[in-house]
């Protein structure tokens, strides 16, 4: 087998030898043959089992002779949107077009369409009438059957009707690739691969269809957001592998959608498998001269070490993607793929990265989850951490030992994030140590979201007291050491349940902790998170109960407004959500006030603490005095905390 990159090109196949591919890879995303990227797994595992298979990246989806450069394949035609969902990609919470495509060459935006699964498919479609079109990656996945669509802001199909294409491949789709494979090259219609767990396909009829639970229809569900809400949590309670249901949608005309449960976890030898393939581990040559992928940069010297999140946040989509069932690589694996980072030219003594959707799960929750599956309506630590749940750091640590003691490893950092409710969990409370001691790069991110403990409920996160806990044991743990690292926390404006008096709460926990974010990340409802059906519905699916959700979006930036209170351009949306919710007590020149009156107001200074009193009872500003609060805005997060 030849270790290249695969054909792009006729000339790439006959220097092969190759008249045809077996399957064609259509992908939203530049060729990165990296195991980071959803189309080099499932390409190189295919060729691993004696298909050959063609790439075509980011295709022009305005000429149909794009979709034809590769030829039709033998036994079908792949599409994914890329590793994010192309909305994700294109738009920002507001809805203005980003500035930046980090999978495209030099960053470019403007390479692939908006929804671009379905825009490929129905390019495929237009040329070759009867290929068979198998579709995959988050955006097929998350869009499997009917879902709410934020930038239209409506209730769409299954993503299967809408594209046109035969057959889904939903989660990570390794194990329902190859069956795929399998079936086609025995000679089996596509229309007949009904069997195969981890798919989705279209159906006129009902009758060989067994043990399935029947969701509301499309046309219920799109003149009641009720049942909406119903239907989609019954598939939330159906996403395990070991006790998840058949489910069907009903649409028009005798037309069903039928969703097989989801396929089994890898074990851990085939976890390692799959990262041993023969990938080139970068971007294809031909991007060398538009300035690369971007996103090479943020994965290049990172470890891939588990999948799978048994965090179950409510606005996360992993739950519908890789499980909530921990799947992880051995020791031997990752330490043999870190051997070869260190030997890249480029290497500089860093493994930026050890980790997955959250570092610090090595294990399933609980060892029922191996062979029985996780609890469909229970989460393992929300609202409080299972009396079943294995809270160990053992293997992690031993983990990271080992890779930094390697040659040439001078650091080993941990970015991907930690559940900090998980760490304060262990018994063993081994791993701070370890962590602060080796694994932080002078500040540690961590995700508290908010503080008003009702909008917590919502987000499916623990109670503030938990994180306030952790922090006081976090600069515990720095103090013994001996190092000065902080606490920098990501917080969410506008989630449903938070209102402006949940927003205020907020701003006065980042007052009295003398910080500002330099960042905010507004809620965005993307498909199938619980969050998502929140924020369409007005329902909390999980009891059925009435949720208060900003829609608005002055009042959306009133809520980011006031978590950036110290800035000056925030000046008036946070005069008026203080006015609007009462809280004009927090109007003045006292120390526990958020802004100045309008007469007290200059821009740039926070609430009354720098420069000096210029005779008329204003302040003016000390001379470097906003660069210095910048300077101590990350030193002093979090301190205060402790002390009340």
């Amino acid at each position: 087998m030849m270790h290249d990159y695969l054909p792009i090109t006729r000339a790439d196949m006959n220097i092969r030898g190759w008249k045809q591919c077996d399957f064609v890879y259509v992908t939203g995303d530049a060729y990165v043959d990296h195991p980071s990227f959803g189309h080099a797994i499932i390409s190189r595992l295919l060729e691993a089992h004696g298909y050959k298979v063609g790439i075509i990246a980011q295709p022009d989806w305005k000429d149909p002779s794009s979709i034809s450069v590769l030829g039709e394949p033998r036994l079908g035609f792949l599409v994914s949107g890329g590793n994010m969902d192309s909305m994700v990609n294109h738009y920002s919470v507001s809805k203005k077009k980003r500035q930046q495509d980090s999978y495209t060459p030099g960053g470019v935006m403007g390479k692939r369409p908006d929804y671009a699964t379905t825009v490929y498919c129905n390019l495929i479609r237009s040329v070759y009438k009867k290929a068979p079109v198998i579709i995959g990656g988050i955006e097929a996945s998350l869009r499997r059957l009917a879902h709410y669509d934020y930038w239209s802001d409506r209730l769409k199909h299954s993503i299967l009707i809408d594209s046109q294409a035969d057959l889904i491949s939903y989660g990570m789709g390794e194990k329902s690739i190859v069956e795929i494979a399998d079936a086609l090259n025995s000679g089996i219609d596509i229309r007949d691969i009904t069997f195969v767990e981890g798919t989705v396909y279209k159906t006129d009829s009902l009758e060989s269809v067994y043990d399935a639970l029947v969701l509301p229809s499309y046309d219920s569900m799109k003149k009641d957001k009720l049942e909406y809400a119903k239907s989609y949590y019954i598939q939330y309670g159906n996403t395990d592998p070991f006790i998840g249901k058949r489910l069907v949608e009903p649409y028009k005309d005798n037309l069903y959608v039928v969703q097989n449960p989801p396929a089994k976890p890898l074990s851990t030898e085939e976890m390692d498998q799959v990262y041993s393939l023969p990938y080139m581990r970068n971007y294809h040559p031909s991007y060398e001269e538009l300035g690369g992928v971007p996103a090479i940069r943020e994965i290049k010297f990172s470890l891939i070490s588990n999948r799978g999140c048994f965090g179950a946040c409510s606005f996360c989509a992993l739950t519908f993607h890789q499980g909530r069932i921990i799947q992880a690589r051995s020791h031997d694996s990752l330490i043999e793929e870190a051997k070869w980072l260190t030997n890249e030219p480029d290497f500089k003594g860093y493994i930026h990265d050890v980790g997955g959707p959250t570092a610090d799960f090595r294990y399933p929750a609980c060892e029922k989850q191996i062979g029985k599956g996780a609890c469909p309506n229970k989460q393992c630590l929300f609202p409080e951490p299972c009396k079943n749940l294995r809270a160990d750091h053992s293997d992690y640590i031993e983990l990271l030992r080992k890779l930094r003691n390697l040659p040439r490893v001078k650091k080993v950092f941990i970015r991907s994030g930690i559940r900090f409710d998980y760490v304060l969990a262990d018994p063993g409370k081994k791993f701070l140590k370890e962590l602060c001691e080796y694994h932080v790069s002078g500040q540690l991110k961590v995700a508290p979201e908010h503080v008003a403990d009702n909008v917590l409920s919502k987000m499916g996160k623990p109670r503030n007291d938990v994180y306030r806990k952790f922090v006081k044991e976090y600069n515990d743990m720095n103090g013994r050491l001996g190092l000065k690292q902080y606490l920098v926390p990501y917080l969410m404006s506008s989630h449903p349940g938070s209102g402006l008096k949940e927003a205020i709460e907020l701003a006065e926990y980042l007052r009295d902790l003398g910080y500002m974010p330099e960042q905010v990340q507004d809620f965005y409802p993307t498909p199938s998170t619980i969050s998502t059906c929140m924020y369409y519905t007005g329902y909390d699916p999980r009891t059925m109960e009435p949720v208060y959700v900003p829609t608005n979006p002055h009042e959306k930036a009133m809520q980011r407004a006031l978590i950036q209170y110290r800035n000056p351009k925030n000046y008036e949306l946070v005069e008026e959500a203080l006015t609007k919710a009462g809280r004009t007590d927090l109007i003045g020149f006292d120390k526990k006030c958020l802004i100045r009156p309008k007469s007290g107001f200059k821009p740039g200074f926070p609430q009354g603490k720098t420069g000096k009193d210029n005779g008329n009872g204003k302040r003016t500003e000390s001379p470097g005095g906003q660069k210095d609060r910048k300077k101590k805005t990350i030193r002093n997060v979090h301190k205060k905390s402790t002390k009340k």
